[in-house]
């Protein structure tokens, strides 16, 4: 009896727990639908609680350091406490609201290189230890990421990476504590002056703020440098405008104002120099449920799940 126990606590012949979406498909703005499936043990359990939560991986910068590791940054509890009986079956369906910044994954069916994105279920058990479950999550970009995301390629610009960098961007209102970069390879119209590009949204229920990160040429007297240029757009804009006319507007204000964007963003606060939004930082948030692992856990959770890359080469 004191060995069954003691297997108990390390959840052998314990409850398991499987989570279900009803798609794994959404969109920021949206909701994960599902339930979640209890099995009992061999034994009565106590389930303290049942939550879920987004997960995703977020590049971190210390000092002279960089890493990846696993936050969990929106969680919400399906169930309190409850008793579970011997191999007793119990679902709980959920509805989890996506928030408004969750970063894109999938564009056009295809997964952004660089992207993961999952649910954790995590059922806390008395004096046990707790049971998880993860599933892979797409969320898809809203129709006004895609009519800007469709005009870089409508330019010419090749995909090259995403990820997500830890902070905050200076003078713009985020909820999460991170925020994603879609880089792109220049065209060749662009080439003469710009490397690189990297694409920001910050999306709210009203609109999308856009901030790019240009890597600019030198000239013959003067070094490379990066730009900065943040603009607005509303939901409501998605049919009323030419996108491409509208990029390649950003794109020409953002290299050709450098010099004010470089007293506003720059000059108290350094700039890129090559990892991240630099002076446009303010600082890594925390106070997150769930915080940072360090480590690859999603990756090596989904590992060979994650297939095709958006327009481009890596």
């Amino acid at each position: 009896m004191v060995f069954k126990k003691m297997l108990s606590a390390f959840g052998v012949g314990g409850p398991s727990v499987d989570t279900v979406l009803t798609n794994p498909n959404t969109r920021p703005g949206l909701t994960l639908d599902g339930q979640v499936n209890l099995v009992g043990g061999d034994a009565e359990a106590a389930i303290e609680q049942v939550v879920i939560g987004l997960v995703t991986r977020v590049e971190v910068e210390g000092h002279d350091t960089e890493y990846a590791g696993t936050m969990e940054f929106h969680r919400m509890a399906v169930s309190g406490p409850l008793k579970l009986a011997p191999k007793q079956q119990l679902s709980i369906p959920f509805q989890l609201p996506v928030p408004w910044e969750t970063p894109i994954t999938d564009v056009y069916g295809q997964r952004l290189h660089g992207m993961t994105m999952g649910l954790r279920t995590e059922l806390a058990i008395a004096r046990a230890v707790d049971k998880s479950d993860l599933d892979q999550v797409a969320v898809h970009p809203l129709p006004v990421h895609e009519r800007i995301l469709e005009a870089f390629q409508r330019l010419g610009f090749r995909f090259k990476h995403a990820d997500l960098e830890r902070g905050h961007i200076r003078g713009v209102q985020q909820t999460l504590p991170f925020y994603q970069e879609i880089e792109f390879f220049a065209s060749p119209q662009y080439a003469s002056t710009i490397r690189e590009v990297e694409l920001t949204f910050v999306t709210s229920q009203r609109g999308v703020e856009v901030i790019l990160e240009c890597d600019k040429r030198g000239g013959f007297l003067s070094a490379g440098h990066d730009a900065f240029g943040r603009f607005q757009v509303s939901h409501a804009d998605v049919d009323r405008v030419d996108w491409a006319q509208v990029v390649d507007g950003w794109l020409r204000e953002t290299t050709t104002r450098y010099g004010s964007l470089r007293s506003q963003y720059g000059a108290s606060h350094g700039h890129r120099g090559g990892h991240g939004m630099g002076g446009m930082v303010a600082g890594a948030a925390l106070g997150v449920a769930g915080g940072m692992i360090a480590g690859d856990m999603i990756g090596d959770a989904f590992e060979g799940d994650f297939g095709g890359d958006f327009g481009g080469d890596e």
